[in-house]
């Protein structure tokens, strides 16, 4: 099983929406509103980092208000 984290850089008053959007998709574990740099935290699983980066790609960047992302797969 791969596991990774992914952040999301969402437009203002939309980081709610992207959350909830989330929170019945496959292979998507949580979804956080977070603060720093980017507005959303994903943790996501998958078979192979393939499995994730389809996620990522058919769930996540599709959605309203969602722009720049970025994944990190966990080594450990």
């Amino acid at each position: 099983m791969v596991y990774a984290y992914t952040t999301v850089d969402a437009a203002t008053g939309t980081s709610e929406a992207v959350c909830e959007a989330l929170a019945d998709v496959e292979n998507i574990v949580d979804a956080h509103i977070i603060a720093g740099d980017f507005d959303v935290m994903i943790e996501l699983k998958g078979e192979t980092p393939h499995d994730v980066l389809e996620t990522i790609t058919t769930s996540v960047r599709p959605l309203e208000g969602v722009g720049t992302t970025r994944t990190y797969i966990a080594i450990d």
